[in-house]
């Protein structure tokens, strides 16, 4: 079975560090184009990070980058997303979605490229 579980979110206070990961299952991350976007109530989904697993190649959006780091483990099949200094502004639900080097590679990144999505891992950063 295909899937993307995301998982690691949770309620933290402002400053504070966490660590989702994105784990595939019934296919491996290799040569894919593997994103975190995030979406607040009332706001659309924001790309936040994505890494070409192909050749390691990675973006971070203005919002997060100095604070948040992608990287892909191989071994494990696993994306992970370290969020430094979070923020309260960092709040949302936080999407694992994996696309086509060939029509995924939009910068911004664009939610519609993507067609393989996680369910979600909630975020919320408490000031």
């Amino acid at each position: 079975q295909l899937q993307l579980v995301e998982s690691g979110g949770g309620l933290v206070n402002t400053g504070r560090t966490l660590t989702l990961s994105c784990r595939a299952s019934g296919f491996p991350l290799t040569n894919y184009v593997v994103a975190w976007f995030r979406e607040a109530p009332g706001k659309d989904r924001e790309g936040v990070s994505r890494i070409i697993t192909g050749d390691g190649t990675t973006y971070y959006a203005d919002s997060v980058k100095g604070r948040f780091t992608i990287s892909w483990d191989a071994a494990e099949n696993m994306i992970s997303l370290e969020m430094r200094n979070l923020r309260p502004e960092d709040t949302g639900t936080y999407y694992c979605t994996v696309g086509s080097t060939r029509t995924s590679m939009t910068l911004p990144l664009l939610p519609y490229e993507f067609g393989f999505w996680g369910r979600g891992t909630q975020v919320t950063v408490s000031s």
